[in-house]
């Protein structure tokens, strides 16, 4: 989390009524004991209004970035949980496993755990997020491929336990140049395209390219669409605007308007 701990704790007085979250938190660069200990203080810090996602991220940036050995996503994963879950609960764990070993716990008396995603596109993954984690944080899918694998899988998984969460991730842009917002797109996220996970999901759900999740065109297309995302299992969504300044003003707009009806 870095310092998002001290941001939150800054700015959650401001915002009194709202999930503060994290969205997806390298596993990579932070000792899940590290990341427990951040999560906990910024979950204190406002009220217990904490949502904690975290992922391994992808070999090439991990790799490249932080020049550290890419291990089988599932297999760290299902490690680091292995750790975080229990500390953030207020357990001491001592795990030895192959890319992860911890031994201890964080004190956080009075603290109870924050609500913990699991980024998954993938089957294993997916499967992963249903049985130790909350729910899952996916991106770059489409409605048809969430509602008939996304949700299935992860729901399956977490049979016996709470429902979970599917937080989904979405570009949005409220604009009357479609066109153009897609060619857009294309260029400014073409290097997702070329990460394998997310390669994957593209090539499973028969996508060419970034624009194809791309959520736009005028209010009430963009609010068709999303609703299609809701049908399909989505709890929540993460927005981000894209497209021209005056673009990304609208789709806010439309989108702050969709959360107060929401909330009525």
């Amino acid at each position: 989390m870095g310092s998002a701990d001290a941001v939150f704790a800054a700015l959650g007085d401001r915002a009194p009524g709202i999930e503060l979250a994290t969205s997806v938190v390298g596993t990579y660069p932070r000792h899940p004991l590290t990341l427990a200990a951040q999560a906990l203080t910024a979950h204190a810090a406002t009220g217990g209004r904490l949502t904690l996602g975290i992922g391994p991220s992808h070999a090439p940036v991990v790799e490249s970035r932080y020049r550290l050995t890419w291990q089988p996503p599932v297999r760290h994963t299902r490690e680091v949980l292995d750790v975080l879950r229990p500390v953030l609960r207020g357990e001491e764990v001592e795990i030895r496993g192959t890319s992860i070993t911890a031994v201890g716990g964080v004190a956080s008396p009075g603290v109870a755990p924050p609500a913990l995603l699991l980024a998954a596109n993938g089957f294993w993954m997916l499967t992963l997020a249903g049985e130790r984690a909350d729910g899952a944080l996916t991106m770059w899918t489409t409605p048809r491929f969430l509602g008939d694998v996304v949700v299935p899988t992860v729901t399956t998984a977490a049979a016996g336990r709470a429902a979970p969460r599917i937080a989904v991730g979405l570009l949005a842009a409220v604009t009357s140049d479609v066109d153009g917002t897609r060619q857009r797109v294309n260029t400014d996220f073409r290097q997702a395209a070329t990460l394998p996970t997310f390669r994957a999901l593209l090539d499973r759900q028969g996508s060419t390219g970034p624009d194809d999740t791309l959520v736009v065109g005028d209010e009430t297309l963009v609010e068709e669409t999303v609703g299609r995302f809701a049908d399909a299992g989505a709890t929540e969504l993460i927005i981000f605007p894209v497209g021209l300044p005056e673009d990304q003003h609208r789709t806010i707009a439309l989108f702050a308007e969709l959360a107060k009806l929401r909330r009525r």
